[in-house]
């Protein structure tokens, strides 16, 4: 399987963080490029929010990836990666946690924003994605959105593969302990950077003492937090990190 170049993913991270800091403002946030040939879907959870997300990649593919953002973004966040994957063949969702509302191209989730219902909410997008025709899911969480994907990994053991950036061990109620880690069957790649002054390499390094093989641990000479690892000086080697990570354990069709 041929993994398409990076060499493009910057501009369309240029696009997002455009979206990204529109949103801050106030304004109606809009994308054009990041979001070329996507969806925009929605979904209900189990407590009865609905959640609103964007699907990427070829209908009929077999391997699917579902990306959670970081606080305080959204799913925008994720679209320069999302369109990115869609080159070797995944079906890719993202999507808002509640009560994150971007508006235009990066939709608006009902609810009120709470972190502890984080894995409540990527319960409901696995569903989804899975609905749309994927048979194996890979879940991918910035920060929070890491944390919540080690918690429903560990809930739904047969999600194949899960990668995190500069996932927290605890974020108010919400925690990836030794219970939560020594669950997860899946294969576990955890990446955060040196210098992240949130403590993520400490983090990373203890989900990996945690966890069971396979695993693997990518502490990066970075300062940068979650999805900025993508945009930031190591970017490319973080990029390539998760796209091996991938290709090993989702082994998706080739793209048509």
């Amino acid at each position: 399987m041929g993994v398409p170049k990076r060499a493009g993913l910057l501009p369309f991270l240029a696009v997002s963080l455009s979206v990204v800091l529109s949103s801050c403002s106030g304004a109606p946030s809009t994308t054009s490029g990041s979001v070329f040939g996507s969806t925009p879907v929605s979904f209900t959870t189990s407590d009865g929010v609905r959640l609103s997300g964007r699907v990427f990649g070829p209908q009929g593919a077999s391997a699917g990836v579902v990306l959670t953002h970081m606080l305080p973004a959204d799913q925008t966040s994720w679209f320069a990666e999302a369109a990115h994957l869609t080159g070797a063949g995944y079906r890719v969702l993202t999507f808002d946690l509640r009560g994150y509302c971007p508006g235009g191209d990066g939709g608006c989730s009902e609810g009120q924003k709470d972190v502890n219902a984080a894995p409540t909410d990527l319960t409901a997008a696995l569903a989804f994605l899975r609905s749309d025709g994927p048979t194996r899911v890979a879940l991918i969480g910035a920060s929070v959105g890491g944390t919540a994907s080690l918690v429903v990994a560990s809930e739904q053991q047969d999600v194949p593969a899960v990668i995190t950036l500069s996932a927290p061990e605890v974020l108010d109620s919400l925690a990836a302990g030794p219970d939560v880690l020594t669950n997860i069957t899946g294969a576990k790649l955890f990446i955060a950077g040196l210098g992240d002054p949130s403590g993520a390499a400490g983090a990373a390094q203890y989900f990996y003492d945690q966890s069971p093989q396979p695993k693997r641990l990518e502490i990066v000479t970075a300062s940068d937090h979650g999805t900025d690892l993508l945009s930031g000086s190591q970017g490319t080697h973080v990029g390539e990190l998760i796209d091996a990570w991938l290709a090993m354990y989702m082994h998706p069709a080739e793209p048509s």
